[in-house]
């Protein structure tokens, strides 16, 4: 490995543990060339959602154009880091990664997609409308760890999109309020409609019966999430099971809190603290040989 390389990597990696995600202690299950590419993915996806979330320029409208020109330059330093050329510290290992694990560069580029929608206040008129933006956000995501984690039956990759689908329904629910901030709103236009819970409700962050039995709708769409991405756990082995099972029991205990806070979501951010993460990444340091079993209870 180059000095370069060495150095992109230790980038990575640093990018990973200081963003304090709830993915980097289940990285630690992972043997070391793995959990190289894993902070590799994860910094490109973490600068990919910060070039998309910038608020360091005047002006909405001109924020949001030059947003999408950082975004499209991204774009071309993705493609220029496959052919040796790196505008980025970070794109010699996330190249290295993609020719190494055989991940298609066309998965990156749905993220880049996806963060792209973001910049339109974006709204959703149906669920599979809003499937769409969550395949390209997180779907391929599920999709991309797969091949670093290695895989050989082709079942797994539905599991694997599905558990990308969980997390982020997830990640929508707990961030209700922030992203009414920036403008935007995920939850589909068909479901507001469905329980009589209007736009201007949400932005008032309305608690009441008809918010309440939204919340337990779109929970329980993610649970349906969740029992089909735990099935993955059959289909990994060694280090790749246990990062997804450590990932996967994190985020299934977001959704758990979320559903006991019934309705309460708009107030102190819903998050596990570091000793909690680290617990349950810790308890997957042993085999465990009924994994799908015990997932499927975690996502209940």
């Amino acid at each position: 490995m180059t000095s370069e390389l060495a150095d992109s990597y230790a980038r990575c990696r640093r990018i990973a543990r200081q963003s304090s995600t709830s993915f980097y202690y289940s990285f630690l299950l992972l043997p070391r060339a793995q959990r190289r590419a894993m902070c590799a993915l994860y910094a490109f996806l973490r600068l990919t959602d910060d070039l998309g979330d910038s608020e360091s320029l005047p002006g909405e409208a001109g924020t949001r154009m030059q947003r999408r020109a950082a975004l499209d330059r991204w774009r071309a330093a993705l493609e220029h880091s496959l052919c040796g050329q790196f505008d980025h510290p970070i794109f010699p290992a996330v190249a290295d990664t993609l020719v190494r694990y055989a991940i298609p560069r066309e998965h990156l580029h749905a993220v880049i997609d996806g963060v792209s929608m973001d910049l339109d206040e974006p709204r959703f008129e149906t669920f599979a409308d809003l499937e769409v933006y969550c395949y390209r956000v997180a779907g391929v995501v599920g999709l991309a760890c797969l091949q670093i984690w290695t895989f050989h039956d082709a079942r797994a990759l539905e599991p694997a999109r599905a558990c990308g689908l969980a997390f982020q329904l997830t990640n929508i629910l707990r961030d209700l309020g922030e992203d009414l901030e920036r403008g935007r709103i995920y939850l589909p236009r068909e479901d507001l409609e469905r329980f009589r819970y209007g736009e201007e409700d949400l932005r008032q962050h309305v608690v009441d019966a008809r918010f309440r039995q939204l919340l337990r709708f779109e929970i329980a769409r993610a649970e349906g999430y969740y029992a089909q991405a735990a099935e993955l756990a059959g289909y990994l082995e060694g280090g790749g099971r246990a990062m997804f099972g450590a990932m996967f029991e994190t985020y299934a205990a977001l959704l758990a809190e979320i559903k006991r806070r019934d309705g309460d979501v708009f107030g102190e951010r819903i998050r596990l603290s570091s000793w909690r993460k680290l617990r349950i990444a810790a308890g997957w340091l042993l085999p465990r040989p009924a994994a799908t079993s015990s997932l499927q209870t975690a996502a209940r």
